[in-house]
C-alpha cells in the first residue's frame, strides 16, 4: 500500500452535521463527504504494535456535509441523528495520510497503525481521537486519516 504520512496544519475546523448515511467501512461515492471519529483505547493508542483485530472501536460520531441538494426533511433528520447536531474535525496539527481510493477496513486499520507508529518514532504525543474522512475530489474517491498531535 503506497501512501505518505505527513504533518498537516489544519488551520480551521471542518464541521459536519450528524448523520448515519453509511458505516465507516461501507462508504460509496453517492454518500458524499463523510467523517467518522473514533476514540481509541488508552493502551492501544500508544502501543507500538497494537492488536489489529481490536484496534478500532465503533465510531463515536459520524457526520456528513449538508449539501444544497438535500431536502429540509433530510437536513432535520441528519441534525437529530444522535442528539448531537454537529461534530468537527478540529483545527490543529495532525499526522495525516490519504489514498485516492476507497480502502478496505483492513487497509484503513493498517494505515492508522502506521500513523501511530510514525508518531511514536518521532516521539510525538498523539491524541486518542482518530478521524476517518471520505470525500470525492478531482474525479476520484479519497480516504483520509487524521491523528492529532497534542502538546506534551
Amino acid at each position: 500500500m503506497s501512501y505518505q504520512i505527513i504533518t498537516l496544519n489544519l488551520l480551521n475546523p471542518l464541521f459536519y452535521a450528524s448523520c448515519n448515511v453509511c458505516g465507516p467501512f461501507d462508504y460509496r461515492e453517492e454518500n458524499g463527504e463523510v467523517l467518522f471519529r473514533f476514540s481509541l483505547d488508552k493502551t492501544r493508542a500508544n502501543d507500538f504494535e497494537p492488536d489489529k483485530a481490536r484496534y478500532l472501536p465503533p465510531p463515536v460520531f459520524s457526520g456528513c456535509v449538508v449539501t444544497e441538494a438535500q431536502t429540509e426533511t433530510e437536513k432535520k433528520a441528519n441534525r437529530q441523528a444522535e442528539g448531537k447536531p454537529f461534530g468537527e474535525l478540529p483545527g490543529g496539527y495532525y499526522l495525516f495520510a490519504q489514498k485516492r481510493e476507497i480502502m478496505s477496513e483492513s487497509d484503513i486499520v493498517d494505515m492508522a497503525i502506521d500513523i501511530q507508529q510514525e508518531g511514536l518514532w518521532q516521539r510525538l504525543t498523539l491524541g486518542r481521537e482518530l478521524y476517518l474522512r471520505y470525500l470525492f475530489e478531482d474525479g476520484k474517491s479519497v480516504t483520509q486519516l487524521f491523528r492529532q498531535i497534542v502538546e506534551s
